[in-house]
């Protein structure tokens, strides 16, 4: 068991913006993985294959941290705060909708 906490952070862009928004994305890797507490952050993109044919928005960020608390301050990071505030809120942004969930690996009742 572990403290960890995943994240699956999934992004659908506006009509005619995926690229675009990749890029801003994948821009705010360098400086989260240099981050306390980052064990992973990658942004992907969806991918076609006969083999995983479910649904999900098509940008997704999987992420990795040592614990909540590096989560949150994560969360926090005024780089972090901007994008959100940019891309996804502003009437102007790239994003459409987005959804962000934690995960745990410990059973559930158990605090992490």
């Amino acid at each position: 068991m572990s403290s960890k906490v995943y994240c699956s952070a999934q992004f659908k862009a506006k009509s005619g913006k995926a690229a675009e928004l990749f890029k801003v994305l994948q821009g705010l890797e360098p400086n989260t993985q240099r981050e306390d507490g980052c064990l992973q952050y990658i942004v992907t993109r969806q991918i076609a294959s006969p083999f995983a044919e479910g649904t999900s928005f098509p940008i997704m960020f999987n992420e990795i941290w040592a614990d909540m608390a590096a989560f949150e301050a994560h969360c926090q990071r005024s780089e972090i705060v901007n994008f959100f505030e940019t891309y996804c809120l502003a009437e102007t942004g790239l994003a459409e909708a987005w959804n962000v969930c934690v995960y745990s690996d410990a059973p559930e009742g158990v605090d992490v």
